[in-house]
């Protein structure tokens, strides 16, 4: 009988790869069978920031002169065009969440190695508007952060800072634009629960960081707390 089920479970699985193929989420081209979401190739060849091992490093420079913050990273530089924009677009846009999650646990992985992210305590995603996170069906930002607790020291905190006002898309939105968009939209719910803690805030994408800026002036004000910021990726350049 357990045979059955498990000739029954490969001729299923056989099927479903055949009308459904497995591909590299980056390039497009077909996993084999001891592959998830990247290939080797993808997974070797991506390009790595690593400025989790550089202090004072391009990410960390977007929020200088506008917020206080220890430390910032990106795990991956993205160009238009490129594979890393294929990644993050089909993770945000075509409800492929495993994907943030995989890049979190790996990324978790390397920042353990770094003194700027192993003291994290907490680890917050930038939230979504109840109603963006209907019509999304996941926060990215969550599925990102919930990886990263798996493999690191900081406990996920998931419904502390919360976005209390709808706005609209900040794509193609210049900078100033994009402060304004979110100026003033976010809640720490419980900020006794974060005084005196490390908290690393994540996000997919850091851009011109308006809306980690926005949620980071949430925090600030919460006694003796030390902020970090972590994203899948950024901009080649910064």
């Amino acid at each position: 009988m357990n045979r059955l089920f498990v000739f029954i479970e490969q001729e299923f699985r056989y099927l479903t790869e055949l009308f459904y193929p497995r591909v590299c989420m980056a390039c497009g081209k077909s996993l084999i069978k001891s592959e998830e979401i990247l290939c080797t190739h993808c997974e070797l060849k991506l390009p790595k920031t690593n400025y989790h091992l550089w202090h004072e490093n391009p990410v960390k420079k977007v929020f200088d002169g506008r917020v206080d913050i220890f430390s910032a990273t990106a795990r991956y530089h993205y160009k238009k065009g490129g594979n890393v924009q294929n990644l993050l677009h089909n993770f945000k846009y075509r409800g492929n969440s495993s994907i943030g999650v995989k890049i979190g646990a790996d990324f978790g992985h390397e920042l353990m190695l770094s003194p700027d992210f192993k003291t994290v305590d907490y680890i917050i995603p930038v939230p979504l508007h109840f109603k963006k996170l209907k019509l999304r069906g996941f926060n990215q930002s969550e599925r990102f952060a919930y990886g990263l607790s798996q493999t690191m020291d900081g406990n996920l905190e998931n419904n502390n800072l919360v976005r209390n006002v709808f706005t609209e898309t900040q794509t193609r939105k210049s900078r100033w634009d994009r402060y304004k968009n979110v100026s003033n939209i976010f809640e720490v719910k419980q900020p006794d629960k974060l005084r005196g803690k490390h908290i690393l805030l994540v996000d997919d994408v850091i851009t011109t960081g308006s809306t980690i800026e926005a949620c980071l002036n949430a925090l600030k004000d919460i006694e003796k707390i030390k902020m970090s910021v972590a994203a899948i990726a950024s901009p080649v350049g910064t």
